[in-house]
């Protein structure tokens, strides 16, 4: 597809634009990003496309473009004269993918809510290379060798990361066991 685009086909990156606008839009919103996340996607988008003379042949396209999307994110919060709080940010994180069916209990659905909420402060408690790992490993369901990509850093280094990351989690989060088949639960 690469090749298609560098050859000056425009639908053979649209085809990617299309291919890859949700999940840059979750990565966008759980990195921060808020209400500006499509602005960050569309700004990385441009500079994707604008950098495909630099994109290494045999590497994949996605993790490439979610760390264009993690700078971009980066720049947008970096240079927005207010701090977004984290009601916005779950606000947004909702809004991208509803998390609750909306045939759930109420009752579930609150003590789901709240558990959201609790693991997004604890996020919000990590260093930026944690959250980051965390994010594209478990938020945005990306393997191991993808994280790496997308970080620019050696799988082990994702292994090292992601392990001190959950510990801080664990000493953050003590109520969170997890339940049988590897979720959390209280």
């Amino acid at each position: 597809m690469i090749a298609r685009v560098r050859a000056g086909e425009p639908e053979a990156y649209a085809e990617l634009v299309r291919a890859h606008t949700a999940i840059a839009l979750r990565a966008a919103t759980a990195l921060g990003a808020g209400s500006d996340a499509e602005d960050v996607v569309q700004q990385a988008f441009v500079k994707a496309y604008c950098a495909l003379g630099r994109f290494r042949d045999g590497m994949a396209f996605k993790p490439w473009l979610l760390a264009i999307v993690a700078n971009e994110t980066r720049n947008t919060t970096r240079t927005a004269a207010r701090q977004r709080t984290l009601a916005v940010r779950e606000a947004a994180l909702t809004q991208a993918e509803p998390l609750i069916p909306e045939s759930a209990d109420p009752a579930v659905a609150t003590v789901e809510a709240e558990r959201r909420a609790a693991l997004l402060a604890a996020l919000e408690q990590l260093s930026e290379e944690h959250r980051l790992v965390v994010t594209y490993r478990y938020l945005l369901e990306m393997d191991e060798p993808e994280t790496a990509q997308a970080l620019g850093c050696p799988r082990g280094t994702v292994k090292s990361r992601l392990s001190r990351a959950l510990r801080k989690l664990a000493r953050l989060l003590p109520d969170f066991r997890p339940r049988e088949g590897g979720e959390e639960s209280e």
